[in-house]
């Protein structure tokens, strides 16, 4: 699997802040907040039809990355504008 990240922003680089503590991928994307883009791995790991393990440490994005398949099973399409999924 090769690397391939986006730094996405929603708002202009001095209104942007870090996501510390967020693990909400719907408010992370309307809050303004710097967000790396890895939507390419959640559509390949959707497109899995095998189950896979999340075995990560702590403060490692696992709440974040659920709720981004979430958003993204849900249709919130407006959610991934500018990223890789759209």
């Amino acid at each position: 699997m090769e690397y391939f990240f986006i730094i996405a922003y929603t708002v202009p680089m001095e209104e942007r802040f870090l996501p510390i503590g967020i693990q909400d991928f719907e408010k992370l994307r309307k809050g303004g907040y710097v967000y790396v883009d890895k939507t390419k791995y959640v559509y390949e790991l959707a497109r899995l039809s095998t189950p896979f393990f999340l075995s990560r440490p702590r403060r490692f994005g696992k709440s974040l990355l659920l709720s981004t398949f979430e958003a993204f099973f849900l249709g919130k399409k407006e959610l991934f504008e500018g990223l890789y999924i759209s």
